[in-house]
């Protein structure tokens, strides 16, 4: 009898010790995936990541508006003594991002799962080839607004999320090119600019169409990026980590798009989000690889958790399998850039509009049929039915040029405006000063009309200009700001100064003080000007002085 207690003792101890709360883990696991991790939650399972090893670094990329640090976890073995853009080491440095819309949580649970996973089991075979940057919590003032009545429709977890937007009332993920935020730029100052990754994830979760799916992921699309890289990854990287993701890792996922027509699949997926702003296309335009993962908003809590976990995994394996091919890809896009800039040829061009096409090949979505529902509009229109119907079927998402301008040598910026040379150096692109006076043929745009918008965007009356380029022979002072095109972010520096740009500097505002005299009509020249020809310009490196402030 004395036997029989003490080993019942014995295994009750056994399962005592085996109780999931003795193991390091997140809010949601800890919960049941009823709740999501806030700042303190985040931060405590970061100090408890550096206690159980001896690969990771935490650094503090920025300040919020509300005062709230932004951590970013540096993991690999042996961890770089310097930065990933100058240690040299033969490592891919691989950046995940979560968060960024804090009612959008799977991913900042995901990246402290997979953070920890790693860690705890070594990950030799990743730790030889990839420097892991993640940022499990990117916007901290958003995630500390946690409430059961954001994101109502979401599926979980039941005890709240957070909310869209930052401390300002700003949505990050429309500020890539404006860079109002302390986030987008600590973003820039202290992950992009220092440690340059080559692949970048964005995590995110779904509104719109019912599908099966519990993970969708697709590639930054801009068509004024490296075309070579996109195609890299719509025809290999993104269908591999799909089929790791679906073989592997046991996981379902497609393509992320939307159908235009709820009633009507049959006409398409479609992705929309085109623009630069939108940091994956950002990154797209800094010749770098990039991913947008939007998790299915209608699967449960859980299932959207371990989807994202299996695709950042599935994100993992190719990095390491691949590091050499996509070292090899991003450097030569930069040397490229640099190349076109050294003496534009007559037929090299920068796309100022672009339309959308479908790709060679179709895709294939779980969906359901949708019911319309009576008086309602929007998305609210239809009604997921219980009726799964999978179609294939077209995929927009093939961006292509449909107005150009000829690719200038440089360009010459009359404005001695601090903001407009505070941001193009935050962004990392390079700027200089003319040493002396240079009377040079240019094209300067005449313009002819210059609309707000009715309606504010992100705090903007966001501007478009129409007129035409003359070609003209202009005295330029010593002092000339000259942003030179042979340089690897060129394909940047012409999308924030062209003025026909959809994101630009005009776009956002930048130039509104220099565009309009105070009497009289017409308009004052643009300050942007193109140096179309190779010329000898004898300019020295310029860093204004500064933080950059909006």
């Amino acid at each position: 009898m004395k036997k029989v207690l003490l080993f019942s003792l014995l295994a009750i101890l056994m399962m005592v010790q085996a109780k999931p709360q003795d193991k390091l883990l997140t809010a949601a696991e800890r919960s049941d995936f009823k709740s999501t991790s806030d700042y303190h939650d985040v931060m405590s399972f970061i100090g408890e990541l550096k206690k159980i090893s001896n690969f990771i670094r935490v650094e503090n990329i920025g300040t919020t508006i509300e005062g709230r640090g932004i951590p970013l976890m540096i993991i690999a073995d042996p961890l770089p003594v310097k930065d990933g853009k100058a240690s040299g080491d033969g490592r891919v440095v691989v950046f995940v991002q979560a968060n960024i819309h804090a009612g959008e949580v799977e991913g900042k649970e995901a990246t402290l799962m997979f953070a920890r996973d790693i860690l705890k089991a070594g990950a030799p075979g990743y730790f030889k080839d990839v420097i892991f940057l993640i940022c499990p919590l990117f916007n901290p003032d958003g995630n500390e607004q946690i409430s059961p009545l954001n994101r109502t429709y979401q599926n979980g977890p039941v005890n709240g999320v957070g909310v869209r937007h930052n401390g300002q009332f700003l949505d990050l993920n429309r500020d890539a090119m404006k860079v109002e935020s302390p986030e987008v730029r600590s973003l820039l100052t202290n992950v992009l600019n220092k440690w340059d990754p080559a692949v970048f994830m964005d995590c995110h979760t779904t509104d719109g169409s019912y599908h099966v799916e519990p993970v969708t992921f697709t590639w930054m699309v801009n068509p004024a990026g490296d075309t070579s890289l996109i195609r890299y990854m719509r025809t290999k990287m993104v269908p591999q980590m799909s089929a790791t993701l679906l073989n592997k890792y046991r996981t379902e996922n497609c393509f992320y798009g939307e159908f235009e027509d709820l009633s009507k699949p049959e006409d398409g997926w479609f992705y929309d989000a085109s623009e630069p702003r939108y940091i994956v296309n950002y990154i797209g335009l800094r010749n770098r690889l990039a991913i947008l993962n939007e998790n299915y908003v209608y699967a449960d809590f859980r299932s959207r958790v371990y989807g994202c976990y299996n695709l950042i995994k599935s994100l993992a394996d190719y990095a390491s399998s691949h590091k050499a091919e996509i070292m090899r890809l991003v450097k030569n896009a930069d040397l490229r850039c640099v190349n076109r800039g050294l003496d534009p040829a007559p037929a090299d061009s920068f796309p100022i509009e672009y339309k959308v096409r479908p790709v060679p090949d179709k895709v294939t979505i779980k969906t359901f049929e949708a019911d319309e529902v009576n008086g309602a509009t929007g998305w609210m229109k239809y009604r997921r039915s219980d009726r799964q119907k999978t179609v294939t079927v077209p995929y927009y998402i093939d961006y292509y040029p449909s107005g150009n301008v000829k690719f200038p040598f440089a360009y010459l910026i009359t404005s001695d405006d601090p903001r407009i040379t505070g941001l193009l150096s935050l962004h990392g692109i390079r700027i200089e000063k003319l040493k002396e006076h240079a009377r040079l043929e240019i094209e300067k745009f005449s313009i002819t009309d210059l609309k707000g918008a009715s309606r504010l965007n992100q705090g903007h009356y966001t501007e478009s200009i129409t007129g035409k380029f003359v070609r003209d022979t202009v005295d330029f002072p010593a002092g000339t700001i000259v942003v030179r095109t042979s340089q690897p972010l060129a394909s940047l520096a012409c999308y924030l100064l062209e003025p026909l740009s959809n994101d630009g500097l005009l776009t956002w505002n930048f130039l509104d003080r220099c565009l309009v005299p105070q009497w009289g009509q017409g308009f004052n020249p643009y300050p942007v000007y193109r140096l179309m020809e190779k010329r000898d310009l004898k300019s020295a490196p310029f860093l204004p002085a500064g933080p950059y402030c909006w």
